[in-house]
């Protein structure tokens, strides 16, 4: 059941880039999640993810201390949800009942994979412990950083933060 998780039912094994892939289906369950369950449910959902994650990754990893395998996309899943719990939740506080609108979910989904793959600061410093917590690590900072920059690029666009 651990390889399951950590492939993501089979799209880890999606080529090329699937850690991308993982990322593109995680914004797809966690928007539907937001959509049809709400904004509580979405913060539930990342909340189980990341620890089914952490066990899973763990589990699977037992055996091979530093490695790092691209079919585990779980993590994606993870750092994807915290980085479209921004988005989702400044709509929820201010009453939207509805599908997150464009370009939110693709701005949390870009900005996610650009953490992802450049890993800056407590990006690379996660993804540089060389344990299987580091491999999920790594894509929680990403995705609080996504997140984060999701944000300031709404107020960007809307004027509520100037230059």
């Amino acid at each position: 059941m651990s390889r399951l998780i950590t492939i993501l039912f089979g799209v880890g094994l999606l080529r090329p880039a699937p850690g991308t892939w993982g990322s593109a289906v995680a914004v797809l369950l966690g928007w539907t999640i937001d959509r049809y369950l709400g904004f509580p449910a979405l913060v539930a959902a990342t909340a189980a993810v990341i620890a089914i994650a952490y066990w899973a990754i763990l589990r699977e990893l037992a055996d091979r201390p530093g490695a790092d395998p691209s079919e585990i996309v779980i993590d994606e899943v993870a750092g994807q949800w915290i980085a479209l719990l921004f988005p989702a939740a400044a709509f929820w506080l201010r009453g939207w009942e509805g599908w997150l609108p464009y370009p939110a979910p693709l701005a949390a989904f870009a900005l996610f994979r650009l953490f992802d793959i450049w890993k800056p600061w407590l990006v690379g410093r996660a993804d540089r412990r060389g344990d299987a917590p580091g491999v999920l690590y790594d894509d929680l900072w990403a995705g609080l950083f996504a997140g984060i920059a999701s944000i300031a690029l709404a107020g960007l666009a809307h004027g509520v933060i100037a230059l």
